[in-house]
């Protein structure tokens, strides 16, 4: 595809302003300051205040607020969307955008089934404008380094990929909107429902298995072989609070992901390439890389980041590379789709977790025994946590027979 060339700032118009929207909001705030975008509008269904818009308030022509993003697209002549928006609106909400010629951000995951990222991706590649899904990991200048450290053979034959993330999420967390911690709502997809598969492989902890996937060089959706997963929840939801992913590419190799929202403590979460003579072990959020192997010490570094916003404006205006088009996204989708498709998530026994005081007033969240050493420990084998030993993990009717 040949992107239009753009010169001026570029108008933007934002789906979903607030919660992680917000963050976005921030981000168009740096660029407009550096000159790159004017926020055209704010698609919600409640319109920001005076406050939330500081900084855009003498922008000229002023910010338009509405809750119809095509009507907002065409009344402002935005030439790009952000869609931040719950995740059974993104292909609905993307084919909009596309529809009218305008570029698109979208935030992950793409969408909640294989079949909603296909219709997404379709749609984007016949409207002739280009996409841009938020895996803002895929924006840091560490992969291509670990990349040239495993080609050069700094850690040996490569053995697989393994992640890891613990975070703590306080109930209220599942209660911040109607689809939170839903695998499913209400709709009319299938039987009288809509996908929404909200769990913590998929969501909250995406980055963890996109990233993976992008370091074993398993991208596209025809690059796996197979998909197992364990999905587990504490907490009284729908989808996965506590869960494991197995992904065999086809090209050989595991890729492993162990995430949790039940965590003692939260912790940074990273990414481990395994290799026959070391290890190098990637925090994505921090951009920090750490290589071990055998007979030299360790060697720590800290890389930069190019975001991805920026990235789809030098598209527009350059040509660049898009970092994280829906082509690269594809494996991940395989495996939001193997999540969709896998039987409910176990509920763990009262006895698997506790409770402990969250961060604000009242606020409770609840802790798996032991979690933060299964998830650390699952990185470091590529086990998951039936394998390590975890006894709610284990298959129905092995306790009886064991």
């Amino acid at each position: 595809m040949s992107a239009a060339r753009v010169t001026e700032p570029v108008p933007v118009v934002l789906a979903g302003a607030r919660g992680h929207g917000r963050w976005h909001l921030n981000n168009l705030r740096r660029l407009a300051d550096a000159g790159r975008v004017t926020l055209a509008g704010v698609c919600e269904l409640d319109a920001l205040d005076a406050q939330e818009l500081a900084g855009f308030d003498t922008q000229r022509p002023p910010v338009v607020q509405g809750d119809d993003l095509g009507a907002l697209l065409d009344a402002t002549g935005a030439r790009a969307a952000i869609v931040c928006t719950p995740i059974p609106t993104h292909t609905d909400l993307a084919l909009t955008a596309a529809r009218r010629g305008v570029h698109l951000l979208l935030e992950k995951p793409p969408a909640p089934s294989y079949a909603e990222f296909e219709r997404m991706a379709r749609g984007v590649t016949e409207a002739g404008t280009a996409c841009q899904i938020g895996f803002q990991s895929l924006g840091s200048h560490a992969l291509s380094h670990i990349r040239d450290l495993v080609r050069d053979g700094h850690i040996g034959e490569p053995l697989g990929v393994g992640g890891a993330g613990a975070w703590v999420r306080d109930e209220a967390y599942f209660r911040r909107a109607p689809w939170a911690g839903r695998r499913r709502l209400p709709g009319p997809a299938g039987p009288g429902r809509t996908d929404v598969v909200d769990g913590v492989l998929t969501n909250p902890l995406a980055h963890a298995v996109s990233t993976a996937l992008a370091l074993a060089g398993a991208t596209g959706a025809d690059d796996l072989a197979a998909v197992r997963t364990e999905l587990f929840r504490a907490h009284a939801i729908e989808a996965d609070d506590t869960s494991f992913v197995e992904i065999t590419p086809r090209d050989g190799g595991r890729v492993t992901v162990a995430a949790t929202l039940c965590a003692e403590r939260a912790e940074e979460p990273y990414v481990i390439v395994h290799g026959s003579h070391g290890r190098i072990t990637f925090w994505y959020k921090q951009d920090r890389v750490l290589v071990q192997r055998a007979g030299h010490g360790p060697r720590e570094s800290v890389h930069g980041r190019t975001d991805l916003l920026e990235n789809l404006l030098d598209h527009l205006t350059t040509g660049a590379e898009l970092l994280a088009p829906p082509a690269a996204t594809g494996a991940f989708m395989r495996v939001v789709e193997a999540v969709r498709r896998a039987p409910d998530p176990v509920a763990l026994p009262a006895g698997a977790w506790r409770t402990a005081p969250g961060a604000g007033d009242g606020a409770v969240r609840r802790i798996v025994h032991g979690i933060d050493g299964l998830v650390a420990a699952s990185a470091d084998s590529l086990t998951g946590y039936a394998g390590l030993g975890a006894v709610w993990a284990r298959p129905p009717g092995l306790e009886a027979a064991s």
